[in-house]
């Protein structure tokens, strides 16, 4: 029985260090949460204007404006950017990016995957260290990203893809990443990065008339590369946020199962110590009355 005791006794001990690291865990990503949904908040209406004033320009004038980043070359050769974290413990976060990085390969892309023209650039260790023991064609050289979070390193990786695009090394460029809703919510989703996805018209409504100054060409030609860099980014900031809040959420619920954890093991000790109390009565009871006797 003694034994038993110091059995639940351990198991108490390891649940409530468990816990504390759960709790600071949970304390540490709240705190990071904040600058990163600050961060977010602000940058997504400026990078989604943008993106959609892009999209106009595109959808609604004549001609090849924006050259070869606009034209649509079929699917031939796909590029995935697939952002994942570089630290676990976040509940399902990476589990659901990398599943969707696989479904979408399956569902869309599935004869070009058979062909290996589907390649794979990941951003965050987690994606990585999934995706390469698969048979998937990965790439590591921005997977460190998030060691330094910053605007130039994430610009760095977008001028790539464009490169490669530009040069026909790729037909298709696509971002799998989750969207920030809220420290309990993310939204998974794969988001077209190149060729610049155009705008259907909606029936009855009129078309866009921009006045460009200097020369339309010129103009586009400019900020298309920097728009890009700053859709990219926001699509970094999302999945920061969203792996910080996906932390936080886990390691409350973490925390809140040690607590009932405790509370069942604490009535199995007690139910062990008087068990033990009342067969050490008993064998003092029994001696004694065969002393008497």
């Amino acid at each position: 029985m003694s034994g038993q005791l110091k059995e639940v006794r351990n198991r108490i001990k390891s649940v409530q260090s468990t816990q504390q690291i759960t709790k600071a865990m949970k304390m540490v990503s709240a705190a990071k949460l904040r600058r990163a949904q600050d961060a977010i908040v602000q940058m997504r209406p400026y990078a989604q204007k943008l993106q959609e004033m892009l999209s106009n320009i595109v959808s609604n004038t004549e001609g090849e404006v924006g050259g070869s980043l606009a034209t649509d070359r079929g699917n031939d050769r796909v590029l995935l950017i697939v952002i994942t974290s570089d630290r676990g413990l976040a509940g399902g976060y990476n589990a659901n990016i990398v599943k969707l990085a696989r479904e979408t390969i399956a569902t869309q892309y599935f004869n070009q995957h058979r062909k290996g023209s589907v390649t794979i650039w990941n951003i965050g260790k987690k994606g990585f260290e999934s995706l390469s023991k698969s048979n998937y064609a990965t790439n590591a050289d921005f997977k460190d990203i998030f060691l330094n979070l910053t605007f130039e390193n994430v610009q760095a990786a977008s001028q790539a893809a464009v490169k490669a695009f530009i040069n026909k090394e790729f037909d298709v460029v696509e971002i799998v990443y989750s969207e920030f809703k809220n420290a309990g919510t993310q939204k998974f989703v794969v988001e077209r990065f190149l060729p610049i996805p155009k705008i259907t018209p909606k029936e009855g409504s009129k078309k866009a008339d921009f006045i460009f100054e200097p020369a339309k060409e010129q103009l586009v030609a400019e900020l298309m590369p920097k728009i890009l860099n700053t859709q990219l980014f926001k699509a970094v900031l999302d999945a920061h946020a969203s792996e910080h809040g996906a932390r936080m959420t886990a390691m409350d619920k973490a925390s809140e199962n040690a607590n009932e954890l405790l509370k069942s093991l604490k009535i199995s000790y007690n139910r062990a110590r008087q068990a033990a109390i009342t067969t050490e009565l008993t064998e003092i009871v029994s001696g004694a009355a065969a002393l008497k006797g």
